[in-house]
């Protein structure tokens, strides 16, 4: 597309002097020069071509000067618009009001048209830089409402109702929360109802941060979870979608997962710690216990791995409590981390909660401890209380 060059002068002549001089550009199709005798025609030409780009102005002119054309042009807040101010040599004072009030450049009657060949090149320039800045910009803008929506998809596809099955209230207590650190996270957690007695619960990490992991933290929780619902054991679930997210990987993305099945009537969970954070059990009687470290690999990493399982039952009133290593791994303005030992001593103060109020407590030492220094990794808790 040519660039649009508008000039304001009253004198007849610059129009046959610049249509001359340029016509190679305009033979071409790289200039088109329109044409107009005063500030008052310029605004009207200027509403029939809104592309003009470059605007030559006079400052001397009849009905509406050069000046007062530059001040309604300013009004139009349009960065990409340069305009160059014309006028005699001997008229310094009002060149310099028109740079002040934000002309790009100048040029001095009789006009040297080969200098100012190189003021609208050096114009043109800075026009394709606005117009890249200004498409770079609604890309940007495009973004992020691109990830303010995929934020609030997944976050829908979490679970987000507690209590979630109100009819086994007398049975079972369930809390959860997942604050990403980006606009989407890597991290999810799950429960669903495997039959009459058994609930399966899930909290997951998957490698990386941003919209690559969101969308693996969603493509794995599909899968586990459609598997999980279908009722095989804890290490079946885990085997086999640890089969299919290895053969399709992409770039090594791998989720640490941890996946209980819990049996409400005697309150033991058989459980596959895929590379996961040890939970914790926080006991009726005031103490906190971690499960064993994990001995398998996280899922998605290695094909052909055969996961383990194992059991524990809760008595009532215990509190299984899961986290990522969002938790642990928080870091305050001096770089200290909140650590394991932290955790266990928010998880004491707890112990007689409900698990909403264990998720809260958690998150808000966790707040308190980090202040002011921004959040590094998504911070997912869930917490399963037999009741």
């Amino acid at each position: 597309m040519p660039v649009k060059i508008l000039s304001v002068d009253d004198e007849n002549d610059l129009e046959l002097l610049l249509t001359q001089y340029f016509r190679r550009k305009i033979r071409k199709g790289e200039y088109e020069f329109i044409f107009a005798h005063n500030g008052l025609e310029a605004l009207t030409m200027m509403l029939k071509h809104p592309d003009i780009e470059i605007i030559l102005s006079d400052i001397n002119m009849p009905e509406m000067d050069g000046l007062t054309l530059l001040a309604k042009i300013n009004e139009m807040r349009n960065p990409a618009l340069k305009v160059i101010m014309v006028s005699a040599y001997g008229d310094m004072s009002n060149i310099r009001q028109a740079m002040n009030n934000g002309a790009f450049d100048f040029a001095t009657k009789p006009i040297d048209l080969d200098d100012l060949s190189i003021t609208i090149e050096k114009a043109i320039e800075q026009i394709r830089y606005v117009h890249e800045m200004q498409r770079e910009h609604s890309q940007l803008e495009s973004l992020k409402s691109d990830l303010a929506i995929a934020c609030e998809i997944q976050q829908a596809i979490l679970p987000r109702v507690f209590p979630p099955f109100p009819e086994e209230a007398d049975k079972i207590d369930i809390a959860a929360s997942m604050t990403p650190a980006k606009d989407v996270g890597g991290d999810f957690y799950d429960f669903f109802r495997i039959d009459e007695n058994r609930i399966g619960v899930i909290i997951a990490d998957v490698s990386g941060k941003g919209i690559p992991a969101a969308i693996f933290m969603a493509v794995s929780r599909t899968l586990i979870r459609a598997t999980g619902i279908h009722g095989g054991t804890a290490s079946d679930c885990i085997t086999y979608s640890n089969r299919l997210l290895a053969a399709e990987s992409v770039d090594c993305m791998f989720v640490t997962v941890f996946y209980g099945i819990y049996n409400l009537t005697t309150g033991e969970l058989t459980y596959c710690n895929a590379g996961h954070n040890p939970p914790y059990v926080m006991h009726s009687n005031g103490t906190v216990t971690a499960l064993p470290m994990s001995e398998d690999p996280m899922v998605g990493a290695i094909d052909g791995i055969e996961y383990h399982e194992h059991t524990l039952t809760l008595d009532k009133g215990d509190t299984l409590v899961m986290f990522t290593d969002g938790i642990t791994e928080a870091m305050n303005a001096q770089l200290q981390e909140f650590g394991e030992e932290r955790l266990v001593a928010t998880l004491e103060k707890l112990t007689q909660s409900n698990c909403q109020q264990v998720v809260e407590g958690i998150k808000a030492d966790v707040a308190d401890f980090v202040g002011e220094a921004e959040q590094s990794d998504d911070i997912t808790v869930l917490a399963v209380k037999r009741v």
